[in-house]
């Protein structure tokens, strides 16, 4: 009875060597190349007294500001506008206001922050 088990255990041993793995990798994609996926959504509060009149972002790696992202739109006193940006890396952003005073606040990591704030005294990553 011994050797018989024995025997079994041996065969299903031999058997499973030869059975291809089909076993996929748990981490694959994004976490696997590196990329961390986090909400890349971003609030930005105007708490200054002046309105915004234009508002850049650009991710760091890139060396201009791009085109304005309120177009004909302003951000007045008080108000908040949101978007998601399209990439979880570090960020650039950069503020005009109606006098053409600007601000910036560079290297935000996004995957932190969820908030930039406008303040007279320039911009708040939160």
């Amino acid at each position: 009875m011994k050797s018989s088990v024995m025997a079994l255990l041996a065969a299903g041993v031999l058997l499973g060597a030869c059975t291809p793995d089909t076993r996929q990798p748990v981490a694959s994609g994004p976490v696997a190349s590196g990329i961390i996926n986090c909400d890349t959504s971003i609030r930005f509060v105007n708490n200054s007294s002046a309105t915004v009149f234009n508002l850049h972002y650009t991710p760091t790696s890139i060396g201009n500001w791009g085109p304005d992202r309120l177009g004909q739109n302003v951000l007045r006193p008080g108000a908040a506008s949101n978007v998601r940006l399209a990439n979880a890396r570090p960020y650039d952003f950069r503020v005009v206001w109606q006098n053409g005073r600007a601000a910036e606040i560079r290297n935000v990591d996004i995957c932190r922050a969820s908030q930039i704030s406008i303040t007279n005294a320039g911009l708040r990553a939160l």
